[in-house]
C-alpha cells in the first residue's frame, strides 16, 4: 500500500515537474497556465465540482479532497488530492481561498495481472466523466471518443495538451510509472485580426 502512496505521489511529482518546465518554456503555449500570476480557473469550487460530479455520475463517485505536498504551494495556488482506490486517484490545483478549480487530474497507476483490463476500463470511465463534465456540450459517447483521441496522441510522451474552446486537454503519459489525464481553463484573447479591427 505504501509503495502504490509512493507510486502516486511519483506520478503527481513528475506531472508537476513536467508543468513546471513547460512553464519556464514561453515558446510554448501547451504550459499549464495555473501556474502563472492570473491564470483562470474553472467558476466551480472544489466542493461544489464533487457535489455535481457525484450527483450526475452515481457509479464513479469522488471522495473529499485533501491538501498534498503542501511545499509546493504557491501564494496562489493550492493542491489536494482524492483517492478514488488503490491505482486510481483524482488530484486538482486550487485557487488559494476561493478553492475554484485550476486544474482537474485523474492518475493510474498500471497494475499487473488478470485485474489489468478491468482497472484500466475504470480509470478510463472516471477520465472521460472529468472531460465530459467541463466540456458539457459533449455527449457520452463524444467525452469517450475525444479522451480516445487525446490518449493516442499523447502515447509514450511525458507530455501533451490540446487545446479545444477555453479548456486545454493534458496527457502524461510515463508508461508503467502511470497515466495522467487533465483538464484546465485557459485565457481567451482575441485573435491579432480581430484586435487590428478596432
Amino acid at each position: 500500500m505504501k509503495k502504490r502512496a509512493d507510486s502516486f505521489l511519483l506520478c503527481i511529482t513528475l506531472l508537476s515537474a513536467s508543468f513546471f518546465l513547460h512553464a519556464n518554456e514561453p515558446a510554448k503555449p501547451a504550459t499549464a497556465p495555473y501556474l502563472a500570476a492570473g491564470a483562470p480557473s474553472f467558476d466551480q469550487s472544489i466542493s461544489q465540482f464533487r457535489e455535481s460530479f457525484n450527483h450526475d455520475n452515481p457509479r464513479l463517485p469522488l471522495g473529499e479532497f485533501r491538501a498534498i505536498d503542501a511545499a509546493r504551494d504557491t501564494p496562489s495556488l493550492t493542491r489536494a488530492a482524492s483517492k478514488i482506490n488503490e491505482n486510481l486517484y483524482a488530484s486538482t490545483a486550487l485557487e488559494r481561498g476561493t478553492l475554484k478549480i485550476k486544474s482537474m487530474q485523474i492518475t493510474w497507476l498500471p497494475i499487473q495481472g488478470p485485474d489489468q483490463k478491468a482497472a484500466k476500463a475504470k480509470a478510463l470511465e472516471y477520465m472521460s466523466a472529468i472531460l465530459q463534465a467541463f466540456t458539457p456540450a459533449f455527449t457520452k459517447a463524444q467525452s469517450q471518443q475525444k479522451l480516445q483521441k487525446l490518449l493516442v496522441a499523447g502515447k509514450n510522451k511525458g507530455y501533451y495538451a490540446e487545446t479545444e474552446g477555453a479548456v486545454r486537454y493534458v496527457v502524461a503519459d510515463n508508461g508503467e510509472k502511470g497515466l495522467t489525464f487533465a483538464v484546465e481553463p485557459i485565457k481567451l484573447a482575441l485573435s491579432d485580426t480581430l484586435g487590428g479591427a478596432n
